[in-house]
């Protein structure tokens, strides 16, 4: 028995084409991961020392107090990595903590928090490129929590609503009663980048010996998402134009990202507005905006 238009939104038809791009730590969420690092302490000795994700986006850059333990990056983040032969994915373990912290008022939300709630209930084409080292069926994971714990049943199922109408007005062959079937084939069309990953890194051709690069692989994330949702749209016959947001709490990183989207990316796609966020200043908890082509207000 097929749905009634009561539950199939065909709207969404005439909707503006914004997709979105979510840094995960300190953005969406404050997670509790830890990076295990040695810190010069008084008298020359390196100690122990372990930080948020936040502490070490100021601090990473100051090599004479602060190294990896006896120099090794991989044990530093070694709880950002899907470990070989570890049953436990540990994103989404510190992923359900952070997120039950913010819904029993123990945490507050990232600056990215609502508005990645609103991209999933407007069934919006996302993705998320974190500098962790997890695979996309790790991150996929911590998302599909978000959804089943921070949506309320009412914007369960709106979202429901709204990725019905996307089927029916672009692919009406696609089953659209079951709504497991439904939720699935949203999330098969997002990314999910961690790009210190082997995954990803063997998506942009570097060697596992090679030394990782952390803003070089956000920035072939954005690239290989703005092909992505281009290639979906233009497949669907839509001309119309494309927006493109990316929110990241890390300073270094946002620079990099308007860099590379001023002087690579908006040359080689004109047609489209990129927007980038920088969402850890303390003078602007709704985040500073930079538009680097065009206009496109995310709302953060």
């Amino acid at each position: 028995m097929g749905k009634s238009k009561d539950e199939i939104n065909y709207a969404v038809a005439d909707r503006d084409l914004k997709y979105y791009i979510f840094d995960w730590d300190d953005n969406i969420l404050h997670m509790p991961t830890h990076i295990h690092l040695e810190r010069r302490n008084d008298q020359g000795e390196w100690v122990p020392h372990s930080v948020s994700t936040s502490v070490f986006s100021v601090i990473r850059a100051d090599q004479e107090n602060y190294r990896p333990p006896k120099g090794d990056w991989e044990a530093a983040f070694c709880d950002f990595r899907d470990i070989a032969g570890n049953v436990e994915n540990v994103l989404l373990r510190d992923t359900k903590t952070a997120i039950n912290r913010v819904v029993n008022g123990g945490e507050k939300a990232g600056p990215s928090f609502e508005k990645f709630r609103t991209t999933l209930v407007e069934g919006r084409i996302f993705a998320i490129v974190t500098a962790r080292g997890h695979g996309p069926a790790s991150i996929r994971q911590a998302v599909e929590y978000f959804i089943e714990t921070v949506l309320t049943p009412e914007e369960k199922q709106i979202m429901l609503r709204n990725l019905r109408g996307y089927l029916a007005c672009f692919d009406p062959d696609h089953e659209t009663d079951n709504d497991d079937e439904v939720m699935t084939y949203y999330l098969n069309h997002n990314r999910y980048h961690g790009v210190m990953s082997p995954h990803f890194r063997a998506m942009m051709g570097q060697a596992p010996s090679s030394s990782p690069n952390t803003e070089a692989g956000k920035q072939f994330a954005i690239k290989d998402f703005v092909e992505h949702v281009i290639k979906i749209t233009r497949a669907n016959g839509i001309e119309n134009p494309i927006s493109v947001g990316f929110s990241d709490d890390d300073e270094g990183n946002v620079g990099a990202v308007e860099s590379y989207v001023r002087e690579a990316l908006s040359q080689e796609f004109p047609g489209i507005k990129f927007v980038v966020y920088y969402t850890s200043d303390p003078d602007m908890p709704a985040g500073r905006k930079v538009v680097v082509r065009g206009q496109l207000s995310l709302d953060l």
